[in-house]
């Protein structure tokens, strides 16, 4: 099933990257830095809302279907997590007349509401996409990503077009995700046909789903109090440029993950309810080892290139500040990603998301107090020291807590494996001369990865190598018959 997603998803996972990077460009151009700035706070209420409110449900989703589709279809369990969605909504209304009622900027202002207009569409396709992928329906799953995601862009580009200013990236978000709807509204309806909306139910997913959403807000509290705290201290060019660089950084890396993780997260519940915690532990390594061999090289890479990418990808206002950010938060990243896409999925596995709460608490806490400390006094170079720390201490908490839950293996001769290729790929990359812009990107990136590839398809690291070579045995095999 691992497989299987990755490969349904990997559509998804290039218009992601390649929306992620236009996005960038399109809107560090279009948007003045305030604007950007304004964006940048609009989309963290919104993502604030949508997970304070509505994820535990989601969550609860994409856990139990696998459990649930085997007794009755689905039919209940579908049916009571849209009821819920339905009385979430009541969240919305008394969320805009906060924000109408807060001192902000009539920019900053109309961008939080966009935010909160875009949370309900978007939440309805967030369930039916979790569905899909609990299910193994990958290409509608994978369908629905895609449409949001560059109808987002091109709606909201064109908004930016007509002067709407930080709100038109959310517009467009809440535009794309309302055209979507009338192509699962109806299967939708199907699933749940004849199920029966029960409170238990709805007590027992929000009993797992809850710190599930409140981890996540923690983990939101870690990756935008920078933000908050660099509008307050500084101003809101200052969150422009450091969003900038976050965004370049973050978002190439975020692609690949969200891409390992669509696939992952479900056949590991797969594999736990069908096969036992033996299939479990080798479908994990196996997860592991791919994810590491990925995402090393990738930000390793990504921070030799900060400065011709930045040049390249960012509007000259915002290029030369974000592409000092964007190595701190490659690294940064990266132990987000492995944290959240792997070392969180015992947690989720053995139902104990209590434990979740309690990992999130530590870097969310420390993040906060360490901006504090930092910005007022080192202004943005404070926020750039915060994040990789506090991410640091949230993939430990989360390593050693997990194990009470669901111990996942470490692959650690894979992730040596990754780190010396990267290593060696750095010592080619920092030969080349700064050309600058796309003539040094382009070497630096060829080089890189040439290099890399050649030096793990010679140690066969993570036996890719030799899964490839049997992937094909099988695949000539197959169509020889």
């Amino acid at each position: 099933m691992f497989w299987r997603g990755v490969i349904g998803y990997l559509p998804v996972n290039v218009v992601q990257g390649v929306v992620g990077l236009l996005t960038i460009v399109a809107f560090t151009r279009l948007l003045s830095p305030a604007q950007f700035g304004d964006y940048a706070l609009g989309l963290s209420v919104m993502a604030l809302v949508h997970t304070a409110v509505f994820t535990w449900n989601e969550a609860a989703m994409a856990r139990f279907w696998a459990g649930e589709s085997v007794r009755d279809g689905g039919a209940d369990h579908t049916a009571t997590v849209y009821r819920a969605w339905l009385l979430l909504l009541a969240a919305l209304p008394v969320a805009a007349l906060i924000a109408l009622a807060l001192p902000m900027t009539p920019g900053l202002k109309l961008a939080v509401l966009a935010g909160l207009a875009t949370v309900a569409p978007r939440t309805f396709v967030k369930i039916a996409q979790e569905r899909r992928r609990a299910a193994g329906e990958v290409k509608g799953a994978a369908l629905l990503d895609m449409g949001q995601t560059l109808g987002g862009f091109l709606l909201g580009a064109a908004f930016a077009l007509a002067g709407l200013g930080g709100a038109a990236p959310l517009v467009g978000m809440a535009l794309a995700s309302l055209a979507c709807l009338p192509f699962i509204v109806a299967s939708e309806h199907r699933q749940q046909a004849g199920g029966r909306v029960e409170r238990q139910r709805i007590g027992g997913y929000a009993a797992y789903g809850v710190p599930v959403a409140l981890s996540l807000i923690l983990a939101l509290v870690l990756s935008s109090t920078d933000r908050f705290l660099l509008s307050a201290f500084l101003d809101e060019s200052a969150v422009g440029v450091y969003h900038a660089g976050y965004s370049l950084a973050n978002r190439s890396l975020d692609v690949v993950f969200i891409w390992l993780g669509a696939a992952g997260g479900p056949a590991l519940i797969m594999a736990l309810e069908r096969g036992g915690r033996p299939a479990l532990a080798e479908a994990a390594r196996e997860q592991a080892q791919f994810m590491l061999l990925l995402t090393v090289p990738a930000a390793t890479g990504l921070a030799l290139v900060a400065q011709p990418l930045a040049q390249l990808m960012i509007g000259e206002d915002l290029a030369l500040g974000a592409g000092r950010v964007t190595p701190w938060i490659a690294f940064s990243g990266l132990l987000a990603g492995l944290t959240t896409y792997y070392f969180h999925q015992a947690f989720t596995l053995g139902r104990k998301t209590g434990f979740l709460l309690v990992a999130m608490a530590v870097p969310a806490a420390a993040n906060v107090l360490l901006n504090l400390i930092l910005i007022p006094r080192f202004g943005l170079d404070g926020a750039l020291w915060s994040t990789p720390a506090s991410y640091g201490l949230g993939l430990l908490a989360s390593a050693l807590l997990g194990r009470r839950s669901v111990n996942l293996p470490i692959p650690w001769l894979t992730l040596l494996q990754a780190v010396a290729a990267s290593a060696l790929m750095a010592l080619a990359v920092s030969r080349i001369p700064a050309y600058g812009g796309l003539l040094e990107l382009s070497l630096k990136a060829a080089a890189g990865a040439a290099v890399y590839v050649a030096v793990i398809a010679l140690i066969d690291a993570g036996a890719l190598r030799s899964r490839g070579r049997d992937a094909l045995r099988t695949f000539r095999a197959r169509s020889a018959a």
